[in-house]
């Protein structure tokens, strides 16, 4: 069966089905600092509600920030790291967020 819509003289090309890779931007870590605020075990409850951390690991993080004035307690794209710094602040623990090094 002929095409009805076919010209003569001009070939017609399917169309390759090609893949698009998106590029994302660097991933960004937030971090949670050190205060002399509030207490470990809230620290260790805002991590395992925030981020849904076992006990064991909300607990590693919570020391990290305590001994070492920080701890990373996320690497996501940047829109989300936006909002857990938000979050963060809103349960009163002192975040920031810096961009990932290649």
């Amino acid at each position: 069966m002929s095409d009805p819509f076919a010209q003569p003289g001009i070939q017609v090309i399917p169309e390759e089905k090609t893949e698009t890779q998106q590029r994302l931007g660097r991933p960004w870590k937030v971090i949670v600092w050190d205060d002399p605020v509030n207490l470990m075990s809230y620290v260790v409850y805002v991590f395992q509600t925030l981020f849904g951390m076992p006990y064991e690991e909300a607990t590693t993080k919570m020391m990290e920030v305590h001994k070492q004035g920080r701890s990373i307690v996320k690497v996501c794209d940047r829109e989300d790291a936006e909002v857990y710094v938000e979050k963060l602040h809103a349960f009163g623990l002192q975040a920031t967020m810096e961009r990932v090094d290649e």
